[in-house]
């Protein structure tokens, strides 16, 4: 049996399925995208670089990983097919003694997931706001930035105004444990952003005592956890959508829509917050501007 990395296999494996079996481009492409972040995830997070090596437990890590980030079940399925007709053709051109996924429980790693909505349907429910009011300004730019930068709706009615950091693009958001991390924004939510502050935040902001939170309700405090939960219905029922929306469902969606982009695993995972991240040390494997490249490739508002 030759010894060979997980490169190398990944590409005969993209020769096989494009010469061989003659798979469409799109097929090709979304095997590659799969197995790309698979195998970026097996040496980075388990120093594995050799077929050989891979165990199952390996394997329900990653996908657990994913699972984690919102990857919605049609898209998590079609990663668990493309890992076992990888290490398949593995197996069968002798490149590996054997094949991990045989014991694979794929139903388990499907189960439901809080539902996501399509890229068509976040922008139905994004142009929903009369933005020719104070209140519907906010609306917009408030949901812009939940979904731009995956935010839980806690952080968002926290967000003060000196987090906002509109010349890099990015936001500092205080999470569970009051952990800090640093997210890209994107330029289309900026850009709403910034007219929420200039129009409407002075006007919503008249109506209580001085704060230094974003997003204020009609009589110039911060809006609660209820009213957002509100407002995001409000709109997504005006938009036609029947499920049920809630503000936690733009931050799986933020994160299913990057990783079918193709943006890499840790990056979400340094997105949404879930890495280990302390104040002191922002960030421990990514930089800013690596972030803020992939946000901009992969958010399909970027």
């Amino acid at each position: 049996m030759a010894r060979i990395t997980l490169d190398t296999a990944l590409r005969r494996f993209r020769t096989h399925i494009r010469l061989e079996r003659g798979l469409a481009d799109n097929s090709v492409s979304a095997y590659q995208r799969d197995l790309a972040r698979y195998a970026a995830f097996l040496r980075d997070e388990q120093r594995v670089d050799a077929p050989e090596a891979v165990t199952l437990d390996a394997i329900t890590s990653f996908l657990g990983a994913l699972r984690d980030c919102g990857l919605a079940p049609p898209s998590l399925a079609r990663t668990v097919s493309s890992i076992r007709q990888f290490h398949r053709f593995l197996v069968a051109e002798h490149l590996a003694p054997q094949d991990p996924t045989v014991l694979l429980d794929a139903p388990a790693l499907t189960r439901a997931l809080p539902m996501v909505l399509t890229q068509e349907e976040v922008a139905k429910i994004l142009e929903q706001p009369e933005i020719s009011t104070a209140r519907g300004l906010r609306d917009r730019s408030m949901l812009e930035t939940l979904y731009a930068a995956g935010m839980r709706v806690t952080e968002l009615i926290t967000l003060r105004i000196d987090q906002v950091h509109t010349d890099q693009g990015l936001v500092r958001i205080f999470g569970k444990g009051s952990k800090e991390r640093i997210v890209p924004i994107g330029g289309i939510a900026l850009e709403w952003l910034g007219r929420y502050l200039r129009e409407a935040r002075i006007r919503l902001s008249r109506h209580g005592a001085p704060t230094d939170i974003v997003y204020l309700n009609h009589r110039g405090g911060g809006l609660s956890r209820m009213s957002v939960l509100t407002i995001v219905k409000k709109y997504a029922a005006q938009a036609g959508i029947r499920s049920d929306v809630h503000p936690h469902t733009f931050r799986h969606s933020f994160a299913t829509h990057l990783l079918e982009g193709g943006a890499d695993l840790r990056s979400v995972q340094e997105m949404l917050g879930h890495a280990d991240i302390s104040t002191t040390q922002l960030y421990t494997h990514l930089d800013r501007e690596y972030l803020k490249d992939v946000h901009r490739t992969f958010h399909p508002r970027g």
